[in-house]
């Protein structure tokens, strides 16, 4: 080999270098965006699991809050069920009194 053909495959072997040095750089940028995207997912997930334990106390706030009104309707219907046996057991007890009165004037 001769002077001119070692420049030329030398050239060529700069040429190859550059194109990996280049190519290596735009990998380094992939990678480095790669690295942001995993970054982020990593922090969404994580958001993720804070909204669903949220999410979850929310829930057990909400089905206790739905949960007044039934019970204050069942208190009500018991109270107005009290309420009106006491009355007829207290009429009752009136018109005994009434007819043991009649019976003994």
């Amino acid at each position: 080999m001769n002077d001119m053909e070692i420049a030329v495959k030398f050239e060529n072997h700069d040429q190859q270098i550059k194109s990996l040095k280049h190519r290596m750089e735009e990998q380094e940028e992939q990678s480095k965006t790669i690295q942001d995207l995993v970054l982020s997912v990593k922090e969404l997930a994580l958001n993720m699991q804070s909204m669903i334990k949220e999410q979850e106390i929310q829930g057990q706030r909400l089905a206790k809050l739905e949960a007044v009104p039934e019970e204050q309707w069942s208190n009500m219907k018991r109270t107005i069920f009290n309420t009106v046996i006491g009355v007829m057991a207290g009429a009752f007890a009136t018109g005994i009194i009434y007819i043991m009165a009649q019976s003994i004037s």
